[in-house]
């Protein structure tokens, strides 16, 4: 079964949204996620976790808590940031949004 995922990823610093390139993950042929070709027999999470560029996506993820909804058997479509995209923002920016009492933020 395919399985794949929705995740809009904005960025926000102060008031302004960032605009971050980002990778779309299909299962057409030699999609790719962190530089490891991806499966149909994995999960969005699964390619995430084991994706070396997308650590700071995977931490954000887990701090909202929407690990099960990316990895649930509805289609989705990810927009993933890289970390080098996260590091495109102000020091200290995704340190503070990953902080719990930031969730809501982050959300």
């Amino acid at each position: 079964m395919l399985k794949t995922a929705l995740a809009a990823v904005t960025i926000l610093s102060g008031t302004a949204a960032l605009s971050i390139p980002a990778f779309v993950v299909s299962y057409a042929s030699n999609r790719m996620a962190g530089g490891a070709l991806m499966s149909p027999e994995k999960t969005i999470v699964e390619h995430a976790v084991n994706s070396a560029d997308h650590t700071t996506l995977v931490a954000a993820v887990k701090a909202v808590g929407l690990v099960d909804t990316v990895n649930s058997e509805r289609p989705f479509t990810v927009f993933a940031p890289t970390n080098a995209a996260f590091g495109m923002l102000p020091e200290g920016t995704v340190e503070s949004l990953l902080k719990p009492e930031n969730k809501d933020q982050l959300t």
